[in-house]
């Protein structure tokens, strides 16, 4: 019985039902565990192992979400700001999103994990999500989530419609086509430069017209060029403009950068982890997280020199 063979899409279904890729691989190995400790119980006739570890998976998640409050974007949590020069104070009793590193993603799982996409999916009711996960990102009949989640086929569809009406009320989540890999990293090398040259003009001409940027752990988010670019102006006048960049994907494929600040010391340490969202050659979204220990996820130092 191979159960490793799975585990890189437990990992990313496990993500998507928590926002937490740290907690989605905590998941995963209890799960790993539950499966090995009730291998000799395991009925081939009734399910594949694939099957079975899905339902050993959601069961633990759902367990996990009863005790936990949703993770969230600042930009779920009401409207925008229009001062740059409001206090930066971290929100640490909220439980953020966090951003999944494409280093560690299973190649296979690399479909539906976009921040916005499981941002949305965390609105849901637990059993709801799970639900929509399994039928509509990993394709399970309605039968087999059914036995999964210990109910009826009626009940796995009637929540299914519940979950499609909510995510329909927060826009359209459908598939955006991304820009070629070429282009968008064409687009966030652009960026980089001007980021380590602290140029906002040079940021702000990269920017669509209504362009968002969010700053998770601080429940604070910003749209349009003109926001960005003077909050952005007040960074570099706090931080200085010595700073340094390194290009990581994250989600399945967004573009992002690792990003440094000086330290004081003549060298650069670990400062955000930026996820980008691109549409037309221009960046619509930046959620900058401000979370040094995601570095080491990534698999990018926390100082330069």
């Amino acid at each position: 019985m191979d159960l490793e063979a799975h585990r890189g899409e437990l990992v990313a279904y496990c993500y998507r039902m928590l926002g937490s890729f740290h907690d989605a691989e905590d998941l995963v190995q209890e799960t790993m565990l539950r499966a090995w400790k009730a291998r000799d119980g395991y009925d081939p006739a009734r399910a594949s192992v694939r099957t079975w570890l899905y339902r050993i998976a959601t069961n633990a998640c759902l367990t996990a979400l009863d005790s936990r409050a949703r993770r969230v974007l600042p930009s779920g949590l009401g409207a925008p700001s229009t001062d740059p020069a409001v206090p930066l104070t971290p929100a640490l009793d909220i439980p953020w999103l966090q951003p999944f590193p494409d280093a560690r993603l299973d190649p296979d799982a690399r479909t539906d994990l976009r921040l916005a996409l499981v941002a949305a999916l965390q609105l849901l009711p637990a059993r709801q999500r799970a639900v929509l996960v399994l039928r509509e990102v990993l394709q399970f009949s309605a039968a087999e989530v059914a036995e999964q989640l210990e109910t009826t086929v009626a009940s796995v569809n009637s929540a299914l419609q519940r979950a499609r009406a909510t995510m329909e009320q927060h826009g359209d989540l459908g598939e955006v086509p991304e820009p070629r890999d070429a282009e968008a990293r064409a687009v966030v090398d652009r960026y980089a430069r001007a980021f380590e040259a602290a140029d906002v003009a040079g940021l702000v001409r990269l920017l669509a017209d209504a362009a968002i940027m969010e700053m998770p752990p601080v429940p604070l988010w910003y749209r349009g060029r003109e926001h960005y670019g003077l909050f952005m102006a007040r960074v570099f006048a706090m931080r200085g403009a010595d700073w340094g960049t390194r290009f990581v994907t994250a989600n399945g494929g967004q573009p992002a950068l690792a990003t440094y600040a000086a330290d004081g010391a003549g060298g650069l340490r670990a400062h955000s982890l930026q996820v980008f969202t691109l549409a037309d050659g221009l960046i619509t979204g930046n959620v900058v997280f401000a979370d040094p220990t995601l570095f080491e996820a990534f698999g990018v130092p926390e100082r330069l020199s």
